[in-house]
Order: C-alpha cells, then sequence, then structure tokens
C-alpha cells in the first residue's frame, strides 16, 4: 500500500509548538516533508525605493528558520530549503517527493494570499488538496460569537463580544516523534550577503536578541518571572508606562511564538504572582493583532477607507519627497521624532508609543500621506507584519473603518507629546 506523504510549508509559523498543521500532519500522514521558501520577491526593491525587506527583519527570519532546522534535526529530520517562488516549485516537490497532499497556513495580506491562491489552483490541477489552517490569532475564527462577515468594525465592540463570549483554547504539544520524508539534499539556509545584503550590511548588528523558537520561549519566560533581569515589573510613572514594551513582537510576527502560548504563559503568571497592569497590556495588543487580521480577512484592502489607495502603492508619488527623507533619516530638527526614527533605523525596532509619535508628525504635521510611512516601516521594522502594519498606521491617519472606537487613535494627545501645537518648537532644520 502507498504511504501517504505531507508536505508541510512553513511560512510565518516558525515554532513547534502550539502548531495544529504540524500536528496534523503528522497525525494524517506516513511521514511529512518540511519545506520553507526563501522567496526573492520579498528582498527586492518597492515602487517606493524601498527594500521589501530590510537587514534586521532578513537577520531575524534567517536565524529562525536556522532554529527551525535544529529543532527538527534533534528529532531526526530536517527541512528543505528552497531558493525559489513557492508557485514554480511546488509542483516538483511534489512529484519528486510522491506527495499526497500540502499543508500550511494561511496569510491574510493580498500577497500572500495571492501566492497561496496561485499554489492551489496549480495543485488542484494536479489533483493534489492544499488544506488550510490559522494558526496566528489569540482566538481561532470559528471560537468568535460572529461569523468573519459580521465582525465589528470597531474594535470596542470586537473586544468586549469576543473576551466575554470566547475562549481561547489550549496549546498543542510539542510533537516527539515526528517521520521524515527520506532525502539526501536538504538545501543550504541563505547568509545575508546571498539576500542581496552587502557585507558591511550583513556584519551589522542591530541589538535586538536572536530570531527562532527558543530565544523567543526564553524572552517570554523572562518577561514573566520576577527576579529575571527583564521581568516587566508593574509600570508606576507615566514615563514608564509610556516606554514599555515587551519586544515579543517579532517572535510573533514570525511564527516563533504562537499567541496562545503568550496568552496561557501570562495567566499563569498571574496565578502565581497577581495582576500586573504590563500583563494587561500585552493581552491587549494581542487582541489587536486578532482584530487586523480579521479585519483584512473580512475586507481585504476595502479595509482601507482612502480612495485610491492601490495606486498610491503601485506608483507612489513622490511630492514630498525630501520632507520624508528628513523623516526616514530622523533629521527633521525635531528631537524626539529624530530620536525614535534613528533608533528604527539602527535596531529596527520602536516601542509603540514611539510608532504613534513618528507616524503623527509624518501625517498630521508634514502632511505626508501615510502609505509612505506604512512602506518604509515595511523595510525597517524586525516585527513587521502586513495586517498590525498597514492598520495601526490607517488608524493613525483615520483611514481605517474604526472611526467610533474610543480605543482608537488620540489625535489630540499625541500632538500635545510633539509639542507641534507651538510652532516655536524647531524641527525640519
Amino acid at each position: 500500500m502507498k504511504s501517504k506523504r505531507i508536505l508541510v510549508w512553513f511560512r510565518n509559523d516558525l515554532r513547534l509548538h502550539d502548531n495544529e498543521m504540524l500536528v496534523e500532519a503528522i497525525a494524517k500522514s506516513d511521514s511529512i516533508l518540511p519545506v520553507y521558501f526563501f522567496d526573492k520577491r520579498y528582498f527586492e526593491i518597492t515602487p517606493s525605493d524601498t527594500l521589501k525587506t530590510g537587514t534586521a527583519r532578513a537577520r531575524f527570519l534567517v536565524e529562525s528558520v536556522s532554529a527551525l532546522r535544529s529543532a527538527f534535526r534533534s528529532l531526526g529530520g530536517n527541512i528543505l530549503i528552497v531558493h525559489d517562488k513557492p508557485e514554480d516549485m511546488i509542483l516538483n516537490l511534489v512529484e519528486r517527493f510522491e506527495i499526497s497532499e500540502v499543508y500550511h497556513h494561511r496569510e491574510v495580506g493580498p500577497e500572500e494570499t495571492s501566492i497561496s491562491a496561485y499554489v492551489e489552483d496549480l495543485l488542484w490541477q494536479q489533483k493534489v488538496n492544499l488544506r488550510h489552517f490559522i494558526g496566528h490569532t489569540l482566538y481561532n475564527k470559528e471560537d468568535l460569537p460572529f461569523p468573519i462577515k459580521d465582525i465589528p468594525d470597531v474594535f470596542a465592540q470586537f473586544k468586549k463580544k469576543t473576551e466575554r463570549d470566547s475562549i481561547v483554547k489550549a496549546c498543542f504539544e510539542v510533537p516527539e516523534i515526528i517521520n521524515f520524508i527520506e532525502n539526501d539534499e536538504w538545501g543550504e539556509i541563505p547568509a545575508l550577503t546571498d539576500l542581496g545584503f552587502s557585507a558591511d550590511e550583513a556584519a551589522q548588528g542591530d541589538g535586538h536578541a536572536a530570531g527562532g523558537e527558543a530565544a523567543g520561549l526564553n524572552h517570554l519566560a523572562q518577561l514573566v518571572e520576577p527576579g529575571s533581569e527583564i521581568y516587566l515589573k508593574p509600570s508606576k510613572s507615566s514615563s514608564e508606562k509610556a516606554s514599555f514594551s515587551s519586544k515579543l513582537s517579532a517572535w510573533l510576527a514570525l511564527g516563533c511564538l504562537s499567541p496562545r502560548k503568550v496568552y496561557w504563559m501570562i495567566r499563569e503568571a498571574e496565578g502565581k504572582y497577581g495582576s500586573n497592569p504590563n500583563f494587561n497590556h500585552i493581552l491587549l495588543n494581542l487582541l489587536w493583532r486578532d482584530y487586523y487580521r480579521f479585519m483584512f480577512k473580512k475586507h481585504g484592502i476595502n479595509f482601507f477607507d482612502d480612495p485610491g489607495l492601490a495606486k498610491l502603492i503601485s506608483a507612489p508619488e513622490m511630492m514630498d519627497e525630501p520632507l520624508l527623507k528628513k523623516w526616514q533619516d530622523g533629521t527633521t530638527g525635531h528631537v524626539l521624532v529624530d530620536k525614535y526614527m534613528v533608533e528604527l533605523n539602527t535596531s529596527g525596532f520602536i516601542s509603540h508609543a514611539g510608532r504613534l509619535i513618528v507616524s503623527t508628525f509624518l501625517v498630521h504635521v508634514l502632511k505626508i500621506h501615510w502609505t509612505q510611512g506604512a512602506i518604509y516601516f515595511e523595510e525597517r521594522l524586525i516585527d513587521y507584519a502586513p495586517a498590525s502594519n498597514w492598520g495601526n498606521w490607517a488608524n493613525v491617519a483615520g483611514a481605517g473603518l474604526d472611526h467610533k472606537s474610543k480605543n482608537t487613535f488620540d489625535l489630540e494627545k499625541q500632538m500635545k507629546i510633539l509639542g507641534v501645537d507651538d510652532f516655536s518648537v524647531p524641527f525640519l532644520v
């Protein structure tokens, strides 16, 4: 009898813990073939003359894929590394390894969705099924108190109904035994120079912790454990609250950490050590991640109440290029804005408060269209995720569908922080 072989296509789900796709593939097959595609499209120049993926995120990605390979090797297997587009190679892999079915996690960004659709069409022609999983959210869509088409567009309503009527499921366990398809050539994980970065760029550090599941789990464990160097003790002053950041977002963005893992680790810590406002802040951010992903699933690009958006992205106007360049480089002359932009450019990360400040400045002070900021953040952020990045920028610009929520962007507050109601503040020098 012919054995059933499943190709497990890894994308932004680079972990073994709480990975339903992997658990199901192991249970439903005789052997699996894990695969990761280094797709050149994600390392090209955009129409805005920015990189699709900057150095910081590329380094974090390479580290995360390497960590996943090490995890599979510890179980007696490996992950196949392919340097090509999924749609150009998937049929070859299916034929070569006699694959019965392909599993993958569904994404919500337009580009990622179109790649999935193309791959699904190609596989269907060969009578091979592409099975979709959703493992990027805290709440499963089938557990929400409403179908996707009826999810409230206002975040406050989404939050209230979801927290009241839904539950967060337990995490899937880490597989202890995996049967891998036999293979002699597993492919090489690229160096940054192989992805188009210069030797100088590749040699530069960004100061962020390493990528990968083990590093993410270790960081999370320290956040919730009193006595560790990075324990999130309760914030006392307003300045501490403003500067608070768990720095979990990069591992969440690439799926090295599961949102449910973060949730249950925090709940466990609360049970041991009591409540903590910083823990509540993390859980709120997980809900915002869910909200934006479900909004992308529900509306697609129509989530943005901004006529002509598609044209602005594909053929951006550069009317304010000198001002935009000053903002990008952190040379506007506004001390706070420049501080955060330099931090972003060197480390690939700034706190949520910092993101609100620099985006407010670009959109409401410099009067530059918000998509320019979203595109630049796409290059620079180590924790870039399409739904959250574009959703947050639209929120700042008032271009999202949530116009009424009390939890949305507070322009008046951000302008006061910037001090731009007093135009004696020097900037743009």
